[in-house]
């Protein structure tokens, strides 16, 4: 962790073959900070420790942090399968199951169709090996800015 980090102590080493990710916007580093694994056969693979601010009242992950996780994690799917921006039109959560404060959670999403203008993405979430999220979304495609 880095030495501005105001939290590196509580989060511990993340699962194996992954590095903490840098670059991904405002909204994902004050949510974060989150982790990824190289692109594997158009597998993105992404995760998070949940800390205390990640939960609700009773210590369980909010779906609003694991709907956001999820939106990032087709979003990078969609990126890595077209090489465009991907802006999300419409994103379907599914909740299976709970993740609790420190538990590390683990994203794996691939783009399954695109379009020259859109693309499909879908993903899972899992914590302690349980499937806590399956997730679905139409990204509209965009240039990235030069």
């Amino acid at each position: 962790m880095s030495e501005d980090d105001p939290i590196p102590d509580l989060i511990p080493e993340p699962p194996p073959g992954f590095a903490r990710s840098s670059g991904r916007g405002q909204f994902s580093t004050h949510n974060g900070p989150y982790f990824h694994k190289p692109v594997a056969e158009g597998l993105v693979s992404q995760a998070f420790y949940a800390l205390p601010r990640h939960t609700n009242g009773i210590g369980l992950v909010h779906g609003g942090m694991l709907s956001a996780f999820s939106d990032g994690l087709l979003a990078a799917a969609v990126g890595f399968g077209t090489g465009k921006v991907g802006v999300t039109i419409h994103l379907s959560i599914d909740f299976l199951h709970m993740a609790r404060q420190g538990d590390w959670v683990i994203g794996e999403s691939r783009m399954t169709r695109a379009t020259k203008d859109v693309a499909f993405a879908e993903g899972v979430l899992r914590a302690r090996g349980v499937d806590v999220v399956r997730a679905s979304g139409v990204f509209k495609l965009m240039d990235r800015r030069g």
